[in-house]
């Protein structure tokens, strides 16, 4: 499987103590992936800047941080992840095993950024960058700037200041099912306008997405002449 991983991501470890260190979960043992998950968050943002730079060369800064904030975030890692076969090579204990580890997107998301790390120590940035760019080439090169539209929540508090009013809150209410596989319920309010919305998903980011879009939709809807909530 190890062997499988390395053909995956197109680059082949020469210390294999590295990259089993990189799919251990701090569980299992002293010798586990944080370190290299700090240092693989860093070249993943940078290698995804550059590959973001060179493909879009018409837009500006906030758009390029959109974009790149869309795709190294907790969910794109994930899917990733998956895509790799994570889960059948990472390094859990018993106990995290048994409550669905190898399943939860955090983990797996940290384990691809160790990956990360982990080819950039061992051969260099341009080891690392390879690397990203096999895994994030494609999506990047055949969707436009379009196809990243502001996130619910960065369009609801950018809609919230401009009209001087203080960003929502956000609360989980409810989580249900096993720790591989829960749905969050959150709660979006803003006390100003008296609005508040729930919304679900599988991770606390994809709930407050979903609680944002139908705060959004209820105060669009009420931002008419008369409202006393247009610009």
């Amino acid at each position: 499987m190890l062997e499988t991983l390395q053909d995956r991501l197109g680059y082949r470890f020469k210390e294999p103590a590295l990259l089993k260190r990189a799919l251990t979960h701090r569980s299992f043992g002293a010798d586990h992936n944080e370190r290299l998950e700090f240092l693989g968050d860093t070249v993943l943002s940078l290698a995804v800047s550059s590959l973001l730079y060179e493909r879009f060369q018409g837009s500006d800064e906030g758009d390029l941080t959109r974009v790149r904030a869309h795709l190294v975030r907790e969910d794109s890692l994930h899917r990733l992840a998956l895509g790799l076969g994570l889960p059948q090579v990472l390094k859990l204990s018993e106990g995290e095993a048994r409550g669905g580890g190898a399943q939860r997107p955090s983990i797996l998301a940290d384990a691809l950024e160790a990956l990360i790390g982990a080819a950039f120590v061992e051969g260099g940035y341009e080891a690392a960058q390879g690397v990203v760019q096999r895994l994030f080439a494609d999506v990047i090169a055949n969707t436009g700037m379009d196809n990243w539209a502001k996130d619910p929540k960065t369009e609801l508090q950018e809609w919230l200041q401009a009209r001087r009013l203080p960003v929502p809150d956000y609360r989980i209410i409810e989580t249900r099912g096993q720790a591989h596989a829960q749905t969050f319920a959150v709660e979006c309010v803003v006390p100003a306008l008296a609005v508040t919305q729930s919304g679900e998903g599988r991770s606390r980011r994809a709930a407050e997405q979903d609680a944002a879009k139908r705060v959004l939709d209820e105060l669009k809807s009420r931002d008419r002449p008369g409202s006393g909530l247009r610009d």
